[in-house]
């Protein structure tokens, strides 16, 4: 039987075993032997991340072809409306093609763990959040799609992919499923 391990990845920790520059990793997280990532979640991202010792699950889950959705909970500079979610969902062009959002809706501030260092907050600008769930997973591809409809990404948390969900994990911690 596979092991799956659903990773709650803290901000700031980079999504492999070891690094050169010496950031946080995944080894300092989780010592159990021979897991590895399947996919990634950028450096300043937070949320699910699921690791196995099963090359073909590793496969089935990064692969693009397979296209399990991804849900991410951004906080975004700016009040979004339902017209933001809208072009989400019809698609923007990015520099490596168009990308759309499977659906996009607005939440109210989500409960969630306090992120060390906070965000940066502009007394000026509001900050809005917004539900974003995508079938791709190409390179900081939430956070160009955001800023292409003018709402920068602030904070970005994973909550799931496919039928695998963060729960309540806090940051740093995991579960072992198999």
């Amino acid at each position: 039987m596979p092991k799956l391990i659903i990773f709650n990845k803290p901000f700031q920790v980079m999504s492999q075993f070891t690094d050169q520059a010496e950031r946080k990793t995944l080894a300092d997280f989780i010592e159990i032997p021979s897991v590895y990532p399947a996919g990634r979640l950028d450096y300043d991202s937070e949320g699910l991340m699921l690791l196995t010792d099963n090359g073909g699950l590793q496969a089935k889950i990064s692969h693009p072809k397979n296209k399990f959705k991804k849900t991410y909970w951004v906080q975004v500079e700016g009040a979004a409306t339902a017209e933001h979610c809208a072009a989400l969902v019809a698609g923007v062009d990015l520099k490596d093609g168009p990308a759309r959002a499977d659906s996009c809706k607005i939440l109210s501030e989500p409960s969630l763990w306090i992120r060390n260092p906070p965000i940066r907050v502009r007394k000026t600008v509001a900050d809005s959040w917004i539900e974003l769930v995508i079938s791709e997973g190409r390179n900081r591809q939430v956070r160009r799609m955001t800023a292409a409809v003018k709402l920068p990404t602030l904070r970005l948390v994973r909550i799931a992919i496919g039928e695998w969900s963060l729960g309540d994990l806090q940051p740093g911690e995991y579960r072992t499923m198999g």
